[in-house]
């Protein structure tokens, strides 16, 4: 049975038809958890994810990054986090039977690890590997953190220049021969230290995470074109990396500052892209279609928009692109960073 999120009856106040429903979409950015009553979906295993990707759109396939979900209670703390891979992988197999649909939910597993262990994250590296089988695609480890309290802090507590650590690099260095890549997590003002460390790894692919995250809320509440501005000036320098490729979505949760949850009806698709387009203008102009990719990040995001709703959103950005264009921004350029079958 699905269960629904806390402000369904909210959400149900906007409802729209999909657009283009026939275009395939890679969804690669989502999470899947149980129990979290903090979250505005408690519960979003594949009976959740199936209701939003079933709505309407063509998405023919997913990709699951690490929240967290289903560590070992016990066993070496290094290697408790391979717990939600297996976890994953289980419900990649459910899906994979096709007993479910023909969304292939989770083809790309993206987990977790804490790459301050230098060299010694090798090990749990291959653990991860072999829990998530050919699934297995790469690392997310947050470097989201501000010096403000009132800017909501990763649950990993990374604290300043996590990835310009000795430590972190000596860890990061295990990812290319494994080919794995590096989902990176951060506000707007760490942009610059993702840069120096796609730099310092040209052969590493790096996914930056929900546009670097802009923020709108403590400090930065009330200052939407400052913000922007820092933003496309470190983006700008990003965009010189070959090897960075950039999501894009992830920018209606709660501290991005737009609001959307306040409201006493959830915002339209017309009314969602238009409130973000630059972001999503500037980084493809600078990044080119081949190095972006829609996400949903789900079911975050859906403290915001209903997922036809968001998706509709990017489909209204992308009305006057070309053909190709659009099947590298909602599909190949997806399938390829994460090898994913056609």
């Amino acid at each position: 049975m699905t269960t629904r999120s806390t402000n369904h009856d909210w959400l149900a106040q906007t409802v729209e038809a999909p657009l283009e429903p026939a275009l395939p979409i890679c969804d690669p950015h989502h999470h899947l958890w149980d129990l979290q009553p903090g979250r505005v979906a408690p519960r979003y295993l594949l009976d959740e994810i199936l209701a939003d990707v079933g709505a309407g759109h063509n998405v023919v396939s997913t990709v699951f990054i690490e929240c967290g979900a289903m560590f070992k209670p016990d066993g070496p703390e290094a290697l408790r986090a391979v717990g939600e891979t297996e976890f994953v992988n289980g419900v990649a197999a459910m899906s994979a039977s096709g007993l479910y649909g023909k969304p292939r939910v989770a083809a790309g597993i993206i987990g977790t690890a804490d790459l301050r262990l230098g060299d010694a994250v090798a090990d749990v590296l291959d653990a991860q590997i072999r829990a998530g089988g050919d699934r297995f695609r790469g690392i997310r480890r947050a470097g989201a953190w501000d010096a403000d309290a009132s800017v909501p802090g990763h649950r990993t507590r990374p604290g300043p220049g996590l990835f310009l650590r000795d430590d972190f690099r000596a860890g990061f260095a295990q990812l290319a021969p494994r080919r794995l890549t590096f989902e990176a997590w951060c506000y707007h003002r760490q942009i610059p230290d993702v840069t120096a460390l796609a730099r310092a790894f040209p052969a590493t692919t790096i996914i930056l995470n929900h546009f670097g995250g802009p923020l709108g809320v403590g400090p930065y509440a009330g200052r939407a074109d400052e913000v922007y501005a820092q933003w496309r000036t470190s983006i700008g320098e990003l965009a010189t990396c070959p090897n960075v490729v950039v999501k894009l979505g992830g920018i209606n949760m709660e501290m991005n500052g737009f609001g959307w949850h306040e409201r006493s009806r959830p915002p339209g698709s017309q009314e969602l892209a238009e409130a973000t387009r630059r972001y999503y203008e500037f980084t493809i102009e600078k990044f080119g279609v081949d190095r972006c990719m829609f996400e949903s990040n789900f079911p975050v995001d859906k403290a915001s928009c209903s997922y036809t709703v968001l998706w509709n959103s990017f489909k209204h950005l992308t009305a006057k692109y070309s053909a190709a264009e659009q099947a590298a921004l909602f599909h190949d350029t997806a399938t390829g960073v994460y090898r994913l079958q056609p």
